[in-house]
Parts: C-alpha cells; sequence; structure tokens
C-alpha cells in the first residue's frame, strides 16, 4: 500500500473535528464519528463524535491484521461497549445516546473494504457508498420547509450562512425516531452487535489500482483530492444551505468552513 494523498479537514476546528484517517501497514480507514443528539457526554472534555473517532481509530492501529469482517466487528463492538460507565453498560442505552461512528476500512491481507455506517469510496474510478436508508426522506423534508422558515425567521441565515437551523429542528424528533434503527436495520459501530447485512464489502481485484475512502463530508466524490475539493466548493458557493444539488440534515452554519467534517484518502492498493 502507498498514500498518494490524503487530507482532513474539521467544518469548524480540527481540534472539534469528528473525522479520522488511520494508516497502518496493515490497514487504512476513514472513521466517521456521529454527530451527538444528546447532552450527555461520555468523556467531559469533548462531544461524543469525536471521542469515539478516537477509540475506533486506536482500536485498528491495534488489531490484528489477519482479522477477518466478523470478527473485526465483534472485536470492535466490545471496545466500545467497555467505554460505557458501569450501570449504562449492564443495560440497553437508547441509541440517541450511544457512541456512535460509521468506518470504511481497508485490509490489506484480506484485499478488502469494509463499509460500515455511511460512508463513500472509490475503486479504480467507479464510486460505491452505504448511505443510512432514512437520511435522503428527512433531508428533503427539511429541504422542503427551508424556504417557509426562512420567511418566517429572516434572520436564520446571514452572508450565506446559516444562524440557526429551524428547519433542521423540525426534522430532529424525527432524526431521533429513526435511530431505533441504529444496528436493527442498518449498521453502526456503538458498542452493541453490529447489524451484519448492513455493511457492504468490497473485495478488490488483483488488478486494482487507486482506492478512495471517504467520509460523508465530500457531497460529491472525485478521484482525486483537488477535484472533489473543487466539488465542494461549488456546492458551498451555489448551495450552501443543502436544499438543492445536494440535499442533506443540515447545511453551512456560521462559524464553520463547511456543512461537515471531512476526510479523505487516496492510495494503491497493492
Amino acid at each position: 500500500m502507498k498514500i498518494i494523498e490524503q487530507q482532513i479537514v474539521g467544518k469548524h476546528t480540527m481540534n472539534d473535528c469528528e473525522d479520522g484517517i488511520v494508516v497502518t501497514p496493515h490497514f487504512i480507514a476513514v472513521v466517521d464519528g456521529s454527530t451527538s443528539k444528546t447532552p450527555h457526554r461520555f468523556h467531559p472534555d469533548m462531544k461524543n463524535g469525536r471521542y469515539c473517532m478516537l477509540a475506533i481509530s486506536d482500536f485498528i492501529r491495534n488489531v490484528s491484521p489477519h482479522i477477518t469482517l466478523a470478527q473485526f466487528c465483534k472485536q470492535v463492538t466490545a471496545f466500545i461497549h467497555a467505554l460505557y460507565p458501569s450501570q449504562d453498560a449492564s443495560t440497553l442505552l437508547p441509541p440517541h445516546e450511544r457512541l456512535c461512528a460509521s468506518a470504511i476500512v481497508y485490509s490489506c491481507h484480506r484485499q478488502e473494504i469494509w463499509m460500515i455506517g455511511d460512508c463513500q469510496c472509490m475503486v479504480d474510478g467507479l464510486a460505491y457508498s452505504n448511505d443510512k436508508p432514512y437520511e435522503e426522506v428527512l433531508a428533503r423534508r427539511r429541504a422542503e420547509v427551508f424556504p417557509n422558515m426562512l420567511k418566517v425567521h429572516p434572520s436564520m441565515t446571514e452572508g450565506g450562512h446559516i444562524v440557526h437551523d429551524y428547519a433542521r429542528d423540525t426534522i430532529i424528533p424525527s432524526l431521533i425516531e429513526s435511530m431505533a434503527g441504529e444496528n436493527t436495520s442498518y449498521a453502526v459501530i456503538d458498542g452493541y452487535p453490529i447489524f451484519m447485512p448492513g455493511i457492504r464489502t468490497i473485495r478488490l481485484s488483483p488488478s486494482c489500482n487507486e482506492v478512495v475512502l471517504a467520509s460523508d463530508g465530500y457531497p460529491h466524490l472525485r478521484p482525486t483530492l483537488q477535484e472533489s475539493e473543487e466539488a465542494l466548493r461549488h456546492q458551498l458557493s451555489t448551495d450552501p444551505f443543502c436544499i438543492h444539488s445536494f440535499v442533506a440534515t443540515k447545511g453551512l452554519m456560521v462559524g464553520n468552513g463547511s456543512f461537515d467534517d471531512r476526510a479523505y484518502v487516496r492510495f494503491h492498493a497493492q
């Protein structure tokens, strides 16, 4: 394996960025910590998404290079579950109160890409994704109500940025409700048994050359970092609220450089 290019950019700062990249002699991975839907923090100094991302990254750095997907899922689940306080670990936490992250992992030994949760990749220019099943519906609902909310709350935006997303507020209850499908209808890493049918596995051919792994902070993934960044810049300049060309559950907030954290790594697989 040989890294061609990589980048992590926090939507706000690198100190609170919830995306990460892991590179070892045996694995390359992008880990995307989920935006927390609860004020409760499992670590006093950071949000749950960042805490979960850092923990999973440490796990990948120390895991056996020969591990199978099933073994990986079982072991990373136990690793995250151990981070819960004893009173939480013995009970089933509601999904919105859990540590949660998506991860896309390339195993050099297995010559496989494991897509666990909401992530994306390209293999020799061919794009793959593993989107959450409910998110498109809620994103479209937010997009539909956004113009009306802007009429009701004229100060909702300022200079192409969102000051307060009243449209997102309308879908938060549904976002939390839809999380009941976490590891029952779609896969994430949250310290509870992973929904294995929700994992997408890509087996690389011996002739495979270039691979790109990325978080969903890139709305339009391209074969190179420069092209992906240019597509993102175009998105942010023409549709910063993410309600037209790229419909999302959140947009560009005041004080942020993008609508989400982003991570991108391109490498030669062989």
